[in-house]
């Protein structure tokens, strides 16, 4: 008899195990080859939905064409592998050393004398990154870097692999024994979820981050590198900020107008100043002290103010409060906490809450999207939230909904509240 991972009995119809060893869609294989000869034949550079599309559709093909068991290797190993080997590479300075000379190629030996690592542990690494298409092996032992390899030189995009490997996977990967001994129910308490069971702390993520650095700082980075290339909310065609904000605003330059709660080193406010630069009243960054240390170059005309937004709003009666990736975090009950202390402060018929969030749709979600939720679930036991997550949420805390603005699926909305 079938078992499963904890050793009791499997349930359900026996299969024929060589299952595993055909294609897991065959047939399905001249449709998404099809597809992909269209759309390449009408993409272009510029073209950024058609190359997602595209991209999808070869990820599709190579999921038709693996066998079952291909794809549990893949997982397994190849992928995990993956992560071990680009994470060292990173602590190493692998890959800056990779990229020097114009990125010309390297012998395994030579990138191991510039990292001073031991020559066999790098080339392992590279022959596997190579393997998996991540370096471009020249010749016996020798590498050059790709676009990718490259991009790990970048802080806001390495930042991501050390901060996971060292600070937080080890809960992805023990949260099936937390599930089992809790019942296997959705976490909600964020002090006392997945991540305090597989790093034996009473600390929530973020303070377990900042007390293990440098994982605090480069989980900063990380988000400065997740929000990266997306839809800003602030483009002309996303929200018509010129007539929802703008109009109608009070002129004075005391009246504050924007208020950016929980917005780290100012990326999305210094944003909108550059983008609506003769807008009237204050611009407030609100966060922690210890977040609001790191900022190292912001418009002088943004306020730079400490606060917790557990606590009473010092700034009332904002044209709009603003959080991105911020109620995400909290499970619905600190959401609601969260909420409150905006709801106190906004000024009836004048004061918006604009939240910057993703809302996955009823149906086919992005993989990006329902990544991040479950992360959120293991690490926060929070969540991505649906539609009607967000109406639900928001409606208990008094506030009404006043549109949801959304370019594309997988691209975080902008909802709009009043009260």
């Amino acid at each position: 008899m079938a078992t499963q991972g904890n050793g009791t009995a499997s349930k359900g119809v026996t299969l024929d195990p060589s299952i595993a060893l055909k294609p897991c869609d065959y047939e399905s294989v001249g449709a998404h080859v099809e597809k992909i000869n269209k759309l390449a034949s009408s993409i272009a550079p510029e073209d950024n939905t058609t190359r997602l599309e595209l991209a999808e559709a070869a990820r599709k093909l190579v999921r038709a064409l693996e066998t079952p068991r291909e794809t549990m290797i893949k997982h397994c190993w190849a992928q995990t592998a993956t992560m071990a080997a680009l994470t060292v590479g990173i602590d190493i300075g692998l890959f800056n050393v990779l990229a020097e000379d114009g990125g010309k190629s390297k012998k395994s030996t030579d990138l191991a004398k510039a990292v001073d690592a031991d020559p066999t542990l790098v080339a392992r690494l590279l022959r596997h990154l190579g393997a998996m298409g991540y370096v471009e092996e020249t010749d016996v032992d020798e590498y050059k870097p790709t676009n990718f390899s490259k991009s790990l030189t970048i802080p806001i995009i390495y930042a991501g692999y050390p901060v996971l490997s060292g600070g937080l996977l080890s809960t992805n990967n023990l949260f099936h024994e937390y599930l089992r001994q809790n019942g296997r129910q959705t976490p909600t308490d964020m002090s006392n979820g997945a991540l305090q069971y597989a790093y034996k702390t009473k600390n929530n993520m973020f303070e377990h981050l900042q007390a293990n650095q440098p994982y605090g700082d480069l989980f900063n980075l990380h988000m400065g590198g997740y929000h990266q290339g997306r839809a800003s909310w602030m483009d002309k065609g996303f929200f018509p900020v010129q007539e929802r904000l703008i109009d109608g605003a009070d002129q004075s330059e005391s009246s504050p107008f924007l208020v950016d709660i929980g917005g780290s080193i100012g990326h999305d406010i210094q944003e909108f100043l550059e983008k609506y630069p003769s807008v009237p009243g204050r611009l407030v960054l609100q966060d922690l002290q210890p977040v609001l240390d790191k900022i190292t170059t912001l418009d002088k005309r943004i306020e730079i103010m400490a606060h917790n937004f557990l606590h009473e709003q010092p700034i009332k009666g904002s044209r709009a409060y603003f959080m991105h990736s911020v109620l995400h975090d909290w499970p619905d009950v600190e959401a609601l906490k969260i909420l409150a202390r905006v709801k106190e402060a906004m000024k009836p018929g004048y004061s918006r809450l604009l939240i910057n969030e993703n809302v996955i749709p009823p149906r086919n979600a992005t993989w990006e999207a329902t990544g991040l939720d479950i992360l959120m679930m293991t690490l926060l036991a929070s969540r991505e939230r649906t539609e009607q997550d967000w109406r639900q949420l928001l409606g208990q805390a008094g506030l009404k909904i006043t549109k949801i603005w959304t370019v594309a699926n997988g691209v975080e909305s902008l909802i709009e509240c009043e009260l």
